[in-house]
């Protein structure tokens, strides 16, 4: 990897990117809210729902990249407008998939962090773009990238000047077909090895099964990952995308609450040890 002038971790300090309140780097960083947007009255409930259960940032899909053309595409703008509010009303910042170089700029005024999708890892016009912008982005994994690959991606952002990386692990395709996608945590502690930058899990969509998310996300935690981030959804069965693997409000209170207990315990054997 000797092209990583910029991610590479050798010599350096692990960097601490600050959203909001939240810290990636320094505590663990919990992501959630719904795969999309849907109206004013769903973000703002879900929105109330994970700040009370201990979320750090609310996510929600104002633009959807879907499989097929017909599927639910978002609300645009709009969805925008609806998660920037739900945001104030809770004190919580907000991330939300940005797809076109041509809205990064105007997508910032509402967001207060950038998601660089699976789909788009290696659009490198739209990785310059965000590394313009100095908004922190999320860059997640695509589906069958190398980490080299990936990595070369944040360095896309990084080279245009814009160090606010975090990257995001969300499964990777395999041949197995029980799970969505084969939720890669090798992947953290192999990226801590090689780059500075923090790293998240995606257990939403590494798996795509509810019933694999809270056991993918205390072993994320216990792989070392900086955060995790999830769908959730005020009545599943209803949601206009991704409902087999979005969480309730109360299954998401309890993996807070026994992830937080997991990062108390590895803080502690940490200080230990040390």
């Amino acid at each position: 990897m000797e092209n990583l002038k910029l991610v590479a971790g050798l010599g350096k300090e692990r960097s601490k990117i600050q959203v909001g309140n939240a810290v990636f780097g320094e505590n663990l960083v919990i992501i959630a809210g719904p795969c999309s947007v849907e109206s004013d009255d769903q973000i703002m409930e879900t929105a109330l729902a994970v700040k009370a259960a201990g979320a750090d940032i609310l996510r929600g899909g104002a633009f959807k990249p879907r499989t097929s053309p017909y599927a639910f595409q978002g609300l645009g703008l709009q969805g925008l407008k609806y998660l920037a509010k739900a945001g104030e009303a809770t004190g919580l910042p907000v991330i939300t998939e940005v797809l076109d170089t041509r809205d990064v700029s105007w997508v910032a005024e509402f967001a207060q962090m950038l998601q660089i999708g699976a789909r788009n890892m290696q659009n490198f016009s739209l990785l310059k773009e965000v590394g313009k912008c100095q908004r922190p982005v999320l860059l997640k994994r695509g589906m069958y990238s190398t980490l080299e690959e990936w990595l070369n991606c944040a360095e896309y952002i990084m080279n245009e000047g814009n160090p606010q990386v975090v990257l995001c692990e969300r499964g990777i395709r395999t041949f197995e077909t029980y799970t969505r996608n084969t939720l890669d945590l090798s992947a953290v502690p192999a990226v801590k090895e090689i780059s500075h930058l923090p790293v998240i899990t995606d257990p939403t969509h590494g798996t795509g099964k509810v019933s694999l998310i809270k056991p993918m996300c205390l072993a994320s935690v216990a792989a070392g990952a900086d955060g995790i981030t999830l769908e959730v959804h005020r009545n599943p069965p209803e949601a206009l995308s991704d409902k087999d693997q979005a969480l309730t409000h109360g299954e998401f209170d309890e993996i807070v609450k026994e992830v937080r207990l997991l990062e108390r315990y590895m803080k502690e054997k940490k200080d230990a040890l040390s």
